[in-house]
């Protein structure tokens, strides 16, 4: 009797019900933690992440299935609604007067979504690298711009079903980008560009920063409709911001509304990474497709850069080329930290900051693009 009974309690226990899985996936969630926690790995992304990975694998705790607490925090991301609002909090953080006062930014910007398109074209013609369709082709290939709310966003609309991966996939990338960019950023400079000092940027006019959110919401939305959603909850958290007229709106996109949604949509996108449902053949393909997205961006912003600066007689430090993915303002500050490796004095912050915020309207401009092929 009491041999049944500790039989009976240790089957309502998770221990006896840890599939080698979930197992596999609770090591991947700690790596994680000690990633952020310990390395400092961008862990305002990968500590929601992780936690949430590591208790929807922990057995029978349903907080996943339906009705569990974080399934309900996910139907945001499902219905797009988490994305646009990380971007109303993005643009009331973001400054985009480095873009404003150097304007051939935003050809660096552009050039960092070739990974994207590149990868779009490798995973349609070539089948071994993943066999998926033109739609979930063009929701892996967006990881590239190295965005996770943009990418959350166009998989809902494209392949909602490769969710969960390509989340993962994107955020944990967007996390790593002090890890995987410096290595292509010298293999692809020379040491005299790394110690290439730059202009000062001039005085951006604040009737300047007022007109660009509203003239970028005219110009792109007018191509793009569909990129309306994230461009244009971009420029009006930008508004915000710099009109002068809405600072109580502004502080709240920029610290109340986008740290409470940061922690429910990082602990919903980390539980939606499940041992027996993750660790499947396609999730392997999408983390490769991934990350060849995100280097080939990478690599294309610093060569263009690289061109931009032979075409101007040496003025351009290539290294804030890496800049040009959406990763605010993580790339922007790799670029500054391996710059000053070279040259202790050399200060390319503000510099790859264009770049870098026109990476992000680059990658919400691509989805757009997206969207409007295979929507």
């Amino acid at each position: 009797m009491l041999l049944q009974t500790i039989k009976d309690f240790l089957g309502t226990t998770g221990i006896l019900n840890m599939d080698y899985k979930s197992a596999i996936m609770i090591g991947v969630a700690l790596l994680f933690l000690y990633l952020a926690i310990k390395k400092g790995f961008e862990p305002l992304l990968l500590v929601p992440i992780a936690f949430g990975m590591l208790l929807s694998n922990l057995p029978l705790t349903g907080i996943f299935d339906e009705g569990g607490l974080f399934n309900h925090f996910y139907h945001f991301n499902k219905l797009g609604i988490f994305p646009p609002l990380i971007f109303l909090g993005i643009g009331a953080m973001t400054d985009f007067a480095p873009l404003i006062a150097n304007p051939k930014s935003l050809l660096i910007g552009a050039a960092a979504q070739f990974g994207i398109f590149f990868t779009l074209l490798g995973a349609l013609l070539f089948p071994y690298l993943g066999g998926f369709n033109a739609q979930e082709a063009a929701a892996i290939a967006i990881i590239g711009g190295a965005d996770g709310p943009t990418a959350i966003f166009l998989t809902t609309k494209l392949a909602p079903h490769l969710l969960g991966a390509i989340a993962v996939a994107a955020y944990s990338y967007m996390a790593l980008v002090p890890v995987i960019q410096p290595p292509i950023m010298k293999a692809l400079t020379t040491k005299k560009e790394r110690v290439i000092k730059m202009d000062q940027l001039r005085v951006v006019s604040q009737k300047e920063k007022i007109l660009f959110p509203i003239i970028v919401t005219i110009i792109v939305v007018l191509i793009l409709p569909a990129a309306a959603p994230l461009v244009g909850m971009l420029m009006l958290g930008n508004l915000f911001k710099e009109s002068g007229v809405t600072t109580r709106l502004s502080d709240t996109a920029a610290n109340s509304l986008i740290n409470i949604v940061t922690i429910l949509l990082g602990i919903s996108v980390g539980a939606s990474a499940q041992g027996p449902t993750f660790l499947v053949a396609a999730t392997i393909k999408i983390v490769i497709l991934g990350i060849m997205a995100f280097c080939i961006g990478t690599a294309g912003g610093v060569l263009l850069a690289k061109l931009m600066n032979l075409l101007t007689g040496g003025k351009i430090n290539p290294l804030i080329g890496s800049a040009g993915v959406s990763a605010v303002p993580m790339a922007a500050r790799v670029s500054q930290k391996v710059g000053q490796q070279y040259n202790p004095t050399n200060y390319l912050l503000m510099h790859a900051m264009g770049p870098n915020v026109a990476g992000v309207i680059g990658s919400a401009v691509a989805a757009g693009v997206m969207l409007s092929m295979f929507g």
